[in-house]
Formats: C-alpha cells, sequence, structure tokens
C-alpha cells in the first residue's frame, strides 16, 4: 500500500494479482485490515490543512508536474496495466495518456474557481458565496479502467484543495500504486494521496470512516447502493457512477457506415468490459440489413489474443467469473429467439486455453426481456433489435432501469433534437462515436448512479458553499 508517502505492507494476507491472458501470477499486495485504513485516513486528514492552505495556483502546479511524470513512464505503466488488467498494449497506453489528460484539464481549472456576490442584503451589508474543500475523499475504483477513474476523482478532488484515499479493485492495485509513487516523487506531499488494498471489508471501513467527508464510487449498481447506505449513516457525500445498458438507435436515414464503426468500436473496445458503452442497438427494419453487413463485416476483422501481441484488438476479459456470466447471458438471448449471426463463443486457439478469452459476438433480435436487454453485460456480446420506428425505438431504449449513455443516429435534425429529449440517460451522443470530453458533465440517472465527473461541474462535487455577511461602516463615519 501506499501511506503517507510510503509503501507499506500489512499484518494480513498478501492477495495474488493474476494475469487475465494466461492465469499466471503478476505481483502480490498486502490486504489492508481496519487498522491500515485508519492509518490511510488519518495521514489523509493530516495533511489536509496545508494542502488546503495552498494556493490552488500552486497545487495545479504539482498535478501538472505529476502528470508530466506519469506520461514520461507510460510504457512502463502501459505494460503493468496490461499485465494486472488484460487489456492490450495499445488500450493500455490510451488509458494512461487519458489519465494525463485528465489531470492537466482539471489544473487549468484552478484559476478559474468562482463564487459570488450578492450586494445590499441590508444597510451597509453585503453576502459572499465562497467555496471550500470538505476534507478527506475515498476514492473507490473499479477494475475495468483502474487509472482513467481515478483520475476523474482525484484531478478535482486535489484541485479543490482536498485529500485522498483511494481503494484500487482488489484485482487491479499495481498500476495505481506506481502512480501514487510516481505522484509523490514529482512533489504532491505526503499524505495528500494515499492508497490502500483489499476487498469489500476495506472499502467498507474506508466508506464508515469517521474522518471520511466524500465518498467518489465507480463500480456496480448493487455496490453502489451499500455504499450509499453506509456513508448515509454518517452524512458523507456521495457521487456514484454505476451500471449501464447505453442503448444505440439507428434511422433509416443514418450514415450506416459510420454508425457501423462507432457501433463496433463502441461495444468491443476493451473487449467490452465498460460501464460506458454501446450495449444495446436499435435499428429501424428497413436500414438493419445494410447495418448489420457493415457491421458484422467490421467484427469480423476484431482479431482475438494475447494482449501484448501486435495486431491484438481484443485480450481477455478481466476474469473467469466474467466470462462464465456473459457465457450465461448469451445463453439466455439464444434461447430467448436471438441468432448468433458472428462469433458465439470462446475461440478455438489452443494457445488461448489458459486465459478468459470470449470472441466477438452479435445477436440478432434476442427477447426485449432476456439477460442481455435487462442486466449490464460487461464483455463482447452486443444485441441488435430491429424496430418499426424511433419512437420504439426510444421506447425500449427507456425500459432500462440504466441511464448511463445513449446514442441516436439519423440525418433528421428533428428526431434527433426529439430522441436526445426522450433519451433517458447522463449523455447522449448524437451521430458521433461514444468519446468522453473533459469539458463535460458525465454522470448517471436511475440505477446508473447520482453525481457528475468531468466539466466544471466536477469541482462543484468536491467543494462546499459557506455563505458570508459582511456589515461595514459607512463612509466618513468615525468609531
Amino acid at each position: 500500500m501506499f501511506i503517507a508517502g510510503e509503501h507499506t505492507g500489512s499484518r494480513r494476507e498478501q492477495t495474488t494479482i493474476v494475469s487475465p491472458a494466461d492465469g499466471n501470477p503478476v505481483d502480490s499486495v498486502p490486504q489492508a485490515a481496519d487498522g491500515d485504513v485508519d492509518r490511510a485516513v488519518e495521514a489523509a486528514a493530516q495533511a489536509f490543512h496545508r494542502w488546503r492552505d495552498t494556493p490552488a495556483s500552486r497545487r495545479a502546479e504539482v498535478l501538472r508536474r505529476g502528470a508530466h511524470r506519469v506520461l514520461a513512464h507510460r510504457d512502463e505503466l502501459g505494460r503493468l496495466l496490461t499485465a494486472e488488467h488484460g487489456k492490450t498494449l495499445r488500450e493500455a497506453g490510451l488509458e494512461i495518456h487519458r489519465f494525463v489528460s485528465t489531470l492537466e484539464h482539471c489544473a487549468g481549472l484552478a484559476r478559474d474557481r468562482r463564487g459570488s456576490h450578492v450586494p445590499e442584503l441590508d444597510h451597509n451589508t453585503y453576502g459572499l458565496v465562497v467555496r471550500r474543500p470538505l476534507g478527506v475523499v475515498a476514492a473507490i475504483v473499479a477494475w475495468n479502467f483502474p487509472t482513467l477513474l481515478l483520475a476523474n476523482k482525484l484531478g478535482p478532488a486535489l484541485i479543490a484543495g482536498n485529500t485522498v484515499v483511494a481503494k484500487p479493485a482488489p484485482t487491479t492495485p499495481l498500476t495505481t500504486l506506481r502512480i501514487a509513487e510516481l505522484l509523490h516523487d514529482a512533489g504532491l506531499p505526503p499524505g495528500v494521496l494515499n492508497v490502500i488494498c483489499g476487498g469489500a471489508e476495506s472499502g467498507e471501513a474506508l466508506v464508515a470512516h469517521d474522518a471520511v467527508r466524500k465518498v467518489a464510487f465507480t463500480g456496480t449498481t448493487a455496490t453502489g447502493a451499500r455504499v450509499a447506505t453506509r456513508a448515509g449513516a454518517s452524512v458523507k457525500r456521495v457521487v456514484l457512477e454505476l451500471s449501464g445498458s447505453d442503448p444505440f438507435i439507428v434511422c433509416e436515414d443514418a450514415d450506416l457506415d459510420a454508425a457501423a464503426s462507432a457501433a463496433s468500436v463502441g461495444r468491443f473496445f476493451n473487449a467490452g468490459q465498460s460501464c460506458l458503452a454501446v450495449k444495446r442497438v436499435y435499428c429501424v427494419a428497413e436500414a438493419l440489413d445494410t447495418f448489420l453487413e457493415r457491421l458484422l463485416a467490421r467484427v469480423r476483422r476484431l482479431k482475438v489474443g494475447p494482449p501484448t501481441m501486435a495486431g491484438t484488438i481484443l485480450g481477455p476479459v478481466h476474469t473467469s467469473e466474467l466470462r462464465s456470466r456473459l457465457e450465461q447471458q448469451l445463453a439466455d438471448g439464444v434461447d430467448s429467439g436471438g441468432e448468433v449471426v458472428a462469433g458465439g463463443g470462446r475461440p478455438v486457439d489452443e494457445a488461448l486455453n489458459a486465459g478468459w478469452y470470449f470472441e466477438p459476438t452479435v445477436l440478432r433480435d434476442p427477447a426485449h426481456d432476456c439477460r442481455l436487454a435487462t442486466e449490464e453485460v460487461l464483455g463482447p456480446v452486443l444485441p441488435v433489435w430491429s424496430v418499426a420506428n424511433l419512437e420504439e425505438a426510444i421506447e425500449h431504449a427507456n425500459v432500462s432501469p440504466f441511464g448511463l449513455g445513449s446514442s441516436i443516429w439519423t440525418r433528421d435534425l428533428d428526431a434527433a433534437t426529439h430522441a436526445a429529449g426522450r433519451l433517458e440517460a447522463g449523455y447522449t451522443w448524437v451521430n458521433a462515436p461514444q468519446r468522453l470530453y473533459d469539458e463535460l458533465p458525465l454522470g448517471g440517472i436511475g440505477a446508473s448512479g447520482y453525481g457528475k465527473e468531468h466539466g466544471r461541474e466536477a469541482l462543484e462535487e468536491y467543494s462546499e458553499l459557506k455563505s458570508l455577511v459582511v456589515r461595514h461602516r459607512s463612509p466618513g463615519r468615525t468609531r
């Protein structure tokens, strides 16, 4: 673990980190006991007052210097991320680059923080509204994008003047630990960022700790509900970025080539393991055959293989349990009447048997109430449904309890505007691939959580408002 600027162990057992590509051990990390969680939070609490009182421009300088140091170690970090997660070297490099760009974006917001002035509240009295940091922030991060999700929390939290205790997923702690060390070496003071390792027990101890004032969590809806309950007992602030099942609507007048490309990348990037990803395609019937033809041409070119091998597009899924769940969800879709039109199982290459690989798969017209439609699907499986028109597509899209992202493809501006207003999601792309922008707030509705990351709105999530009332003397008045 990394506490108060130093690597530290624990009196509890070590956990072995296993490579999803071949099942071999990569490294081992200690499991945090309650005392370790206490030490990490206390280190963050002790560092808070000094970090809060550091000018925001200085905090930004430290963050930029740390980002540059991380970028200088991009290849090293990419290899480490590939080893523990299973994503390809290319995708790992992109994630490290995104970590850096998010920190740099947040650093740029440091000089643009604002409060407000309310004149003439009363005779010789005016008001001020100021923003203050919260204190110690718990950042609990999922396994699918360990560094990107950390940056979403770390950047705005530190720029706003908070200190952080991060808990990566138990299967992907290694890159986070190394990044914490690099940021510290670049000048981040001891205790401003601490990293503990462990599973649900460590997470619950962190969420429940009295000195933690905010919890920023990314993970499943079920776990997020437990986090909110535990945090609510001590009235902590909470931001939850949870599960998703993003609909992707294709109208008859869409640019089908561009739509097929966006659907392929949006579903199969990171081997389909993203909460914010294309997960349900609804295509108007008269365009379906052409759309599927172009989609399948792309899907069949996706090469499955070891994540370190040149040319590999899809590495393994992260765990054997994830692959088993994916197979069950696909079987349910087939049993409901769906037709597998691409992929459908584990690769036949015996060289991949030791890892948790799965073919990129497309399923046509399963039942609308099958598990592929009602659950979050983390893996390279994409169901495609035929619909009569845009209204039917929107109706099916909004049946899901999840409301993270959504897409609409049409050349009709009126139809696009109508769909964007009706789709129950925190993010909608219109004729655009699923790309996140640091300038725009990200957050779900419904079972996909609440609160915002990215954008100026993220800084607001990591600060609190305080009202000041100031009464002054009239000009010329003496004491």
